[in-house]
């Protein structure tokens, strides 16, 4: 899989259902190449076109990765 195919894939919280956003980065881990966190843009609290603030999804808080959705674990 490819940082492009999670990038297209909404990011929601299995804890309230809430759509988080999307993937505009991923942190790498240089000694072994495994994904450290996701840089995820926020949806922003009203409709407009203003984008929302980001957040730094742990790699280990990914419950499972769809055909169409990433499920975190955000408390």
């Amino acid at each position: 899989m490819r940082l492009s195919d999670l990038q297209n894939k909404d990011i929601v919280n299995i804890i309230d259902g809430k759509n988080i956003g999307n993937i505009i980065d991923a942190k790498i881990d240089e000694r072994n190449g495994s994904i450290i966190s996701l840089l995820v843009e926020t949806k922003g609290k009203f409709i407009s076109f203003s984008r929302g603030e980001d957040m730094e999804i742990k790699w280990q808080n990914i419950e499972r990765i769809g055909e169409d959705v990433i499920l975190v674990r955000l408390n």
